[in-house]
């Protein structure tokens, strides 16, 4: 699905990617899958449809898989482009998870891996056992039989950037292009994927890219073609002609470093470079993220681990598409080893192996926030005040401005600053805060180590996330009672279905039960309710959800509690 929206008098198209979260899993290490290819065949990938639940609850709606297809080692040196590497599963088992995804509105993106393949790659493993006899020796580049390789082959090739288990491809000969472009539409008929990272897309033929998002979009205009650039010109390969989008290395490094330093200045520089009016960038929808299958995890780069729910909330709030590497959301650690390689940065993780502590709960208010928000999926960015410490900065979409405010410092910190047009700032992210903006100006306290998301409005009280999307906030002290049951004497009685009176939201807000009614199409029974703040909104939720308890600080409380009959 698509549509078309104008932004400074151009029409851009919105894709799905403007849409969504991303969850990036490193298959191999994911599955904790053996390091060199068994030969046997195991369904170890399977567990991602047991995840599902975990992407929901964060709000990712796509995943990008590093690569998948059978490989010797890490994944990357391809073997065979037209299988599942059998550490995974098989064609069958994948094509039931990427169903699984898709019925759940989980977008899949996989990693094609397309510059360079391995030695075990069948064309290669010819060129080897027939030598110049072989009609692939020029599927491979600067092949020749001039001298012998550091693998003691009777040839020479080029290997990726001096890695000869890694045998670069022609990319300009019409029968490895044909090899690949069937590889892909192999994978978009039986899988139904939905994009690819182009993988090393910095160093890669760019007539071959050409031709491969001509392919792809006629297939599927809406096919994301996204590729790994580490520094340099992003535009030289994300533009009309090329790719949709690039890696935001930049900004990766931008992020972490501010926090490290105490200086926003940094971040807060490369943002305005990027997409400010005018920014180089502006028209690109990067790929953003805090780290990845091939840098030191996030929490064993920031020097305060109190500066995660900040480097997270600057990357699911700048503009782009935001990626968290499974795991961190949880904040585990990882890096690189002299002897281990990046292996220690992509562990087997479960989910029923991880705590579901402050900082995840975290970045499922940051999924919830930025989905219901335009602005921060479509808006123009600008720089509205900068400090070592603290940094705010607007997204803007049409007659919708948001606010995002951060604190590194321990303490709370006032600050002011200039405001559109708009009479109150809520909060959005916390549920609850108000601030009253005169004369376009306003006043705010961020919280030490803290986040705002602040809509700007006439009055009236935005459309807030679901309070189901925004989980309670729970002390770190009460984590672990947080799990418990409370004693059901211990909690306060919930009225009668359909009760009748004023009601309190567990976070503060009440609301006048009005009637029950029936969903027409699910037969599903409603409560209809009516906010006493604000514009006085009218709500529906499902009475099985009205009425219920939800765990606050340890505590089971009514979600709504009976104030008055």
């Amino acid at each position: 699905m698509k549509a078309i929206v104008t932004l400074k008098g151009k029409k851009h198209i919105m894709y799905w990617v403007n849409e969504s979260v991303f969850y990036h899993i490193y298959p191999l290490g994911f599955c904790g899958a053996p390091r060199i290819n068994d030969g046997k065949t195991e369904y170890r990938l399977d567990k991602v449809i047991d995840f599902i639940p975990h992407l929901k609850e964060m709000h990712v709606n796509a995943v990008y898989f590093g690569p998948v297809f059978m490989s010797t080692t890490h994944g990357y040196d391809t073997n065979d482009y037209y299988h599942i590497d059998n550490r995974l599963g098989d064609n069958e088992s994948f094509a039931k998870i990427c169903h699984a995804l898709h019925e759940n509105g989980i977008k899949v993106v996989l990693d094609g891996v397309f510059n360079h393949v391995g030695r075990g790659f069948w064309a290669f493993e010819d060129v080897r056992k027939n030598l110049q006899s072989s009609p692939y020796c020029s599927w491979f580049q600067n092949l020749n039989f001039g001298g012998n390789s550091p693998w003691g082959d009777p040839f020479w090739y080029e290997g990726w950037e001096g890695n000869y288990d890694l045998v670069k491809l022609n990319l300009r000969h019409p029968d490895v292009k044909k090899h690949i472009l069937e590889a892909v539409a192999m994978w978009m008929d039986k899988f139904g994927i939905d994009g690819l990272r182009l993988d090393v897309a910095y160093c890669m033929d760019q007539d071959f890219l050409r031709e491969l998002k001509h392919f792809c979009k006629s297939r599927d205009d809406q096919f994301w073609l996204m590729g790994e650039i580490i520094h340099g010109d992003y535009a030289r390969l994300a533009n009309p002609d090329l790719l949709d989008s690039c890696t935001n290395y930049e900004c990766y490094k931008g992020i972490y470093s501010s926090h490290n330093d105490r200086n926003y200045f940094e971040i807060a520089h490369s943002l305005n470079r990027q997409f400010a009016n005018g920014g180089i960038y502006h028209n690109i929808y990067t790929y953003n993220f805090v780290d990845n299958h091939d840098v030191n995890r996030l929490a064993s780069t920031l020097r305060n681990p109190e500066h995660l729910k900040n480097a997270f909330s600057s990357v699911f709030f700048m503009p782009g598409v935001p990626s968290v590497y499974y795991g961190s959301e949880w904040g585990i650690k990882g890096q690189k080893s002299r002897t281990e390689y990046d292996y220690p940065l992509r562990p087997c993780v479960n989910v029923s192996d991880c705590e579901n502590n402050a900082l995840y709960r975290h970045v499922c208010r940051l999924g919830a926030v930025r989905r219901t928000y335009k602005a921060l999926k479509y808006g123009s960015f600008e720089n509205t005040v900068i400090r070592n410490e603290q940094f705010v900065f607007k997204r803007r979409f049409e007659e919708q401005s948001v606010y995002v405010a951060m604190n590194l410092s321990e303490n709370d910190f006032d600050i002011g600053f200039r405001t559109d047009n708009g009479t109150k700032l809520y909060d959005v992210f916390d549920g609850k805060t108000v601030y009253d903006v005169a004369n376009n100006y306003v006043n705010i306290t961020i919280p030490a180590y803290g986040t705002r998301v602040l809509v700007l409005t006439n009055g009236e009280a935005p459309a807030y996330p679901d309070d189901d999307q925004l989980p309670a906030v729970v002390s770190e002290a009460a984590e672990t009672a947080a799990s418990a049951e409370a004693p059901a004497e211990e909690r306060k009685p919930l009225p009668a279905v359909g009760t009748p009176g004023k009601y309190r939201h567990f976070k503060g807000g009440e609301y006048e039960f009005i009637c029950l009614a029936k969903d027409s199409e699910t037969s599903e029974e409603l409560v209809i309710y009516k906010a006493l703040y604000g514009d006085g909104g009218i709500w529906a939720r499902p009475s099985a959800i009205f009425y219920q308890y939800v765990n606050v600080d340890g505590h089971e409380v009514p979600r709504f509690e009976l104030i008055s009959d």
